[in-house]
């Protein structure tokens, strides 16, 4: 017969599934007792989503598995994934050679069900987002300065299609899941006041304009020009209205004009060739470019006053944009690329839209909407983020 004391131990030991290596599981409303501690810390997670199988650029339902969670893991259960532009360029190819299959998705907001035995920043049921990057060489001076994306040593490790030794499958799979493994440094905390289908666009599209323009040190009362407004867009002009810029939005689609002025744009100017834009020459103090396809640009430089900044987020293929170089030089604007943010500076905007109340406008879809998702977002058809309902894989 067992000792009182040692039953007693078993029983809470089995109740608060505690394991011997330290790693806590748990449902999203519960924890699971598990006394197998062993087989949990070997055992992958399975899990299921949408995968590309080639650059076709055709979702297909595809099993898997992630890694164990480690010492310094949590285990997200996902609910919500955003569409972003980048994952339909991913998959086809447009930024270099992929591995398949591969499932993209870089914003990705969840509920933590479980967590390693070192883990310290979140706790069973938490609230938990995981934008662009999952991993970086944490030593060199960009990590220590909150800027992992900008990793000096091996680079960051991309959320979906990156090479990772850990991954069964080689690489990185993304957020068009069900569930993600991810180590607790790179994963953001997500307050209680914002929805986690609003809180998922923020984890890219979010991060990609808050950061440069937060670094634009614009003042009260400047005017700012957004260029493209999609999933980025709408975002960029609902951050800089809420610093108190006067924002003024470039687009080609007449029929988003009612939209921009709800997000609070001061004036649409509606594009249908560069004599659209001359009477803005000089105009504005700074301006970011969300066009995710070469364009021409040198008309919309022209339009930040001399000295001032004009900053392009959108990627196109090859990443491949064509600067007129002698207008450059008379026009003195300032070209500038940007990627996303650091882990610091994307719990600052997570933080900032859940206290301010500033909500992406989504659609969220089922999985099996998924590539009608992608043609509309391609043909300028998103409204503005589609968000992919993650029960639905």
């Amino acid at each position: 017969m067992e000792p009182k004391d040692q039953s007693s131990r078993r029983k809470f030991i089995q109740q608060s599934a505690v394991v011997g290596a330290g790693l806590i599981l748990a449902g999203p409303m519960q924890i699971l007792a598990q006394t197998d501690n062993k087989e949990i810390m070997n055992k992958n997670i399975a899990s299921k989503g949408y995968a590309g199988k080639d650059k076709q650029g055709i979702l297909v339902p595809w099993n898997f598995e992630r890694r164990t969670v480690g010492d310094n893991d949590i285990l997200i259960d996902i609910k919500f994934s955003g569409i972003c532009h980048s994952d339909i360029h991913t998959i086809k190819g447009h930024w270099g050679q992929q591995q398949y299959p591969q499932v993209p998705g870089h914003e990705i907001a969840g509920i933590v069900t479980a967590v390693g035995k070192n883990v310290t920043k979140f706790k069973l049921g938490d609230k938990a987002g995981v934008g662009c990057m999952v991993n970086s060489c944490m030593e060199c001076e960009s990590c220590k300065n909150g800027e992992e994306h900008h990793c000096e040593t091996t680079g960051m490790v991309g959320t979906y299609g990156s090479p990772e030794k850990s991954s069964p499958s080689g690489i990185t799979q993304g957020g068009y899941a069900n569930n993600i493994v991810v180590t607790e440094h790179f994963a953001i905390k997500i307050p209680e006041s914002i929805d986690l289908k609003y809180a998922a666009p923020l984890l890219c599209a979010g991060i990609t304009t808050y950061s440069p323009m937060m670094k634009a040190k614009f003042k009260k009362g400047d005017k700012i020009g957004v260029v493209g407004i999609g999933g980025l867009g709408h975002l960029a002009i609902k951050l800089a209205v809420s610093k108190g810029a006067e924002v003024y939005a470039f687009t080609t689609s007449y029929s988003k004009a009612d939209d921009i002025k709800r997000f609070g744009a001061k004036e649409v100017i509606i594009v249908n060739s560069a004599e659209a834009l001359k009477p803005w020459k000089g105009k504005l103090d700074y301006m970011i470019s969300t066009v995710p396809y070469a364009y021409e640009m040198s008309a919309y430089i022209d339009c930040v006053k001399p000295y001032g900044y004009f900053t392009q987020v959108g990627q196109p293929i090859n990443g491949e944009l064509t600067i007129n170089n002698f207008n450059m030089i008379f026009n003195r604007v300032n070209f500038n690329g940007s990627l996303i943010g650091g882990i610091p500076e994307t719990q600052e905007v997570m933080n900032y839209c859940a206290e301010n109340k500033i909500y992406p406008e989504i659609e969220v879809i089922k999985a099996s909407e998924i590539n009608d998702a992608w043609t509309k977002v391609v043909n300028k058809g998103a409204r503005y983020r589609y968000v992919i309902d993650a029960a639905t894989f």
